[in-house]
């Protein structure tokens, strides 16, 4: 709690490879806090190797949740995940341990703390529309219409993300309204929280090298017959799981679209450019404090460590 006796919530959030989970684990054994994943992918059981899960043999006694919360053939969209995570993030405050967010799904962290508007049904006509556009011209053509009808969402929306594209999309057209314009007539579930929100920043050549050996990694640890399991035990190419980067790649690699070191290096650079556009949106983050250099180095932890206390101070 602040001395105003408002609960808290800390995020550590920001492009991918940036050391985030080390940041927070950190924060947990120093605040006696629990980890509170925010990330679209790992929710899903399976998904592992490519999201980088930390192992619980690496959490150094730090809970971790809404990881592993969904199979992966389930749909689990970010209405979802506010829920979800505002129910974790309450249990943890009743256990009187203090929650910490962690991860670089920026829709997921707006829809937890300003929530989410509604937005019209499904457009079924409208829909099959769309999906016949990606079929005959390419996904990239949806893109193309998204950055112009609502530029916020392409920063945050893959270009190859059909799903996606196509809500955005329909919002925008159904209400003439951009999906992202609706977000100020929302409400956070947790509105009731003061949120400390910590941004972790690298230098974009930092960040190249960093993602290059992750991705270098990933395929060492075994990514590719991870995706080979799922596709064999019936989950479809097509699932949400599936669509994210590293698996929607090797998905397309295990179907004859490219090989694999033509592979390694799109999902290297699809890497870089997601990393850039988690910054474009998080910047837009009116609250969020940046921490420059990895989330595991000490002089991190430390800036981390004083702005927490700070947020506390000022009540």
């Amino acid at each position: 709690m602040t001395p105003a006796g408002r609960p808290r919530l800390v995020a550590i959030l920001g492009a991918t490879a940036a050391g985030k989970s080390a940041l927070g684990i950190a924060l947990g054994r120093h605040f006696g806090g629990e980890v509170v994943a925010c990330d679209s992918t790992a929710v899903f059981r399976g998904i592992d190797v490519g999201t980088d899960k930390v192992p619980p043999a690496e959490q150094r006694g730090v809970p971790h949740h809404l990881i592993d919360v969904a199979d992966p053939t389930e749909v689990y969209s970010a209405a979802r995940y506010a829920q979800d995570a505002a129910s974790v993030i309450r249990a943890i405050t009743a256990r009187g341990r203090l929650p910490i967010l962690v991860g670089g799904t920026g829709l997921y962290f707006r829809a937890l703390v300003r929530g989410l508007f509604p937005g019209p049904a499904r457009h079924e006509a409208l829909r099959t529309v769309l999906d016949r556009v990606a079929a005959e011209r390419g996904t990239g053509e949806l893109y193309r219409w998204v950055r112009r009808l609502d530029p916020e969402s392409a920063t945050r929306i893959q270009p190859r993300d059909t799903k996606r594209l196509v809500r955005a999309l329909e919002v925008a057209l159904v209400s003439g309204v951009p999906m992202t314009a609706h977000f100020a007539e929302t409400s956070s579930p947790i509105a009731d929280y003061d949120v400390v929100a910590i941004g972790v920043r690298l230098p974009s050549a930092e960040t190249a090298a960093r993602v290059a050996r992750r991705v270098e990694q990933q395929f060492d640890r075994g990514v590719v017959d991870e995706v080979r399991r799922l596709l064999a035990a019936g989950v479809p190419p097509t699932a949400q799981a599936l669509c994210g980067l590293v698996y929607r790649q090797i998905v397309e690699m295990l179907a004859g679209v490219r090989d694999e070191a033509a592979t390694r290096e799109l999902i290297v650079r699809e890497n870089r450019h997601y990393a850039r556009r988690q910054l474009i949106w998080f910047r837009k983050e009116p609250t969020l404090t940046w921490i420059d250099g990895p989330g595991e180095t000490p002089a991190a932890m430390a800036r981390a460590v004083e702005l927490v206390n700070g947020f506390a101070s000022h009540f």
